[in-house]
């Protein structure tokens, strides 16, 4: 109904007078088009829905910058793969453990944590999981053990932990992908090797 109908200049300007109807219209007119967006490039773990609404939001947050010298399709085609695109990142810079990527080991002792009664970990299996967490922390360079400290173990935002450095946050952000990746790589060999 709303595809052979849809009138985007008018939606666009009953949009801007906040007419809820104009917004449902836009959202039916580019959610195939999202959709595919975000089936090419979805990031593994993420519901397309959840998605989806996230990139409405910012469509429609970000209207008053569409400036109509480019196809409306396009410029929200454009959020949608930069959306999508992040969402990757993201995902990379703080990858989920699967249940399978773990040693019996350690499977034994997440399950121990998770069925057991009591908030806290027995004490010595959260002594086992802190002396993996600081045998991995051991391989990295001092500054980037500490700033992992802080940004994971701490919780640190980054504007705190620039301005103790005095780093910018896109160094602070590289810096930090970096060090999990080698995190990550040095927990993988430790893996194949049976050290983990």
């Amino acid at each position: 109904m709303c595809e052979t109908s849809f009138d985007l200049p008018d939606c666009l300007r009953r949009l801007r007078l906040r007419d809820d109807e104009a917004a449902r219209q836009l959202i039916e007119h580019v959610y195939p088009q999202v959709m595919r967006i975000i089936a090419a490039k979805l990031p593994r773990r993420d519901a397309p829905e959840d998605l989806a609404q996230e990139i409405f939001l910012k469509m429609f947050t970000k209207l008053e910058q569409y400036r109509g010298d480019v196809p409306f399709e396009h410029w929200v085609s454009r959020i949608a793969v930069n959306h999508c695109l992040n969402a990757i990142r993201a995902q990379r810079s703080r990858p989920e453990w699967r249940w399978a990527d773990l040693t019996p080991e350690q499977t034994q002792t997440l399950d121990a944590v998770l069925t057991s009664s009591s908030d806290a970990p027995h004490p010595s299996q959260a002594l086992a999981a802190r002396e993996l967490v600081d045998k991995l922390l051991a391989e990295l360079d001092p500054a980037d053990r500490w700033l992992i400290q802080l940004l994971e173990l701490e919780e640190c935002p980054i504007e705190q932990i620039s301005s103790l450095t005095g780093w910018s946050s896109t160094r602070i952000r590289v810096r930090a992908f970096r060090a999990r990746r080698k995190l990550n790589k040095t927990f993988q060999l430790w893996r194949k090797q049976g050290k983990v």
